[in-house]
């Protein structure tokens, strides 16, 4: 279950009492904000609250007042220049509020992005939920050779279905001890009232890091843009970038010019260095240039000509 059924009822109050508001609203967003987008098994995001559009960032830039004061393109063209020359106030101005569900280990990973106001599901106050990721068979993959921090090979056939029933058994099992532990049951009544239970932010550290945990994650649209160009990049782990996809989503009803700018000269752009520029520069020129005497190391020449097409 993506919501719990309090959290469905709190999200139907919220929108059935909308308030009127003096402030810019996107409407695109808007239809988004009583919607958790689902991610891996058991995860999912969902925007809770923004504030500022497109227009937010054109204002601040020029320092406006108002709305309109310029045509679209013009507005298009300015956001377009301050995301190519790396501006990043601007795009400071639009924050947005996420409610999202991930696995413990994806969170350690995340929180190392320290941008952002976050605040956790306490497993010192309430029991956690017995929902743990377990991978698709195609993201079953052995470790990378020559990539301490990739993936290999898919694992298949009985190397697979083992390693799958080792990750569900460790995980039910160490759930089980854990409400052993807290002598309660998953509806939080007491297994056995003849005896006092665990605390509960000591019986936690039980728990495997396939947990799934919930956050809420706020942050402005710069730092947003920065989170994302790393973690929806192909080399990130499978795990994160999804929720990054996602995430992607709403920047693209949020604020969709931005999202456009941050697509040409983000997501799908290069950078090279000088030494790369001038081979290529010499390339454009007619000349034979070898990795050999080109001074870029191997793997350096390597990801150039992946650049250029050239593998």
């Amino acid at each position: 279950m993506a919501l719990t059924p309090e959290q469905i009822a709190e999200v139907a109050e919220a929108a059935a009492h909308r308030m009127p508001t003096a402030r810019p609203v996107v409407p695109a967003l808007e239809a988004m904000l009583a919607q958790a987008i689902p991610v891996l098994d058991h995860g999912f995001i969902r925007v809770v609250d923004y504030m500022g559009d497109d227009a937010a960032v054109v204002q601040s830039a020029r320092v406006s007042y108002g709305r309109g004061t310029k045509a679209a393109n013009e507005d298009r063209g300015l956001i377009r220049y301050l995301m190519r020359h790396r501006h990043s106030t601007p795009f400071e101005m639009c924050e947005i509020k996420y409610h999202i569900k991930l696995p413990i280990f994806i969170a350690r990973q995340w929180i190392r992005h320290r941008t952002a106001n976050v605040n956790e599901y306490s497993a010192r106050y309430s029991v956690l939920d017995r929902e743990f990721y377990v991978p698709q068979p195609d993201q079953l993959a052995a470790q990378s050779s020559d990539n301490r921090q990739g993936r290999g090979a898919v694992l298949e056939g009985a190397e697979a279905e083992r390693v799958l029933r080792l990750l569900r058994d460790d995980a039910m099992q160490t759930y089980d001890h854990y409400l052993e532990m807290l002598n309660e049951d998953e509806a939080g009544q007491p297994l056995d009232t003849s005896r006092s239970g665990l605390a509960r932010e000591l019986a936690r550290m039980n728990l495997t890091l396939n947990t799934y945990t919930q956050w809420y994650w706020k942050t402005d649209l710069h730092n947003l843009l920065h989170f994302l160009s790393l973690r929806a990049d192909a080399h990130a782990q499978y795990e994160i970038r999804v929720y990054a996809e996602a995430m992607l989503k709403t920047v693209q009803a949020w604020v969709p010019h931005c999202y456009e700018a941050f697509a040409d000269y983000r997501m799908g752009a290069v950078t090279m260095s000088s030494q790369m520029l001038s081979i290529v520069r010499r390339m454009l020129a007619g000349e034979v240039v070898e990795q050999a005497g080109s001074g870029l190391s191997k793997r350096e020449w390597r990801e150039l000509m992946e650049t250029l097409g050239r593998e």
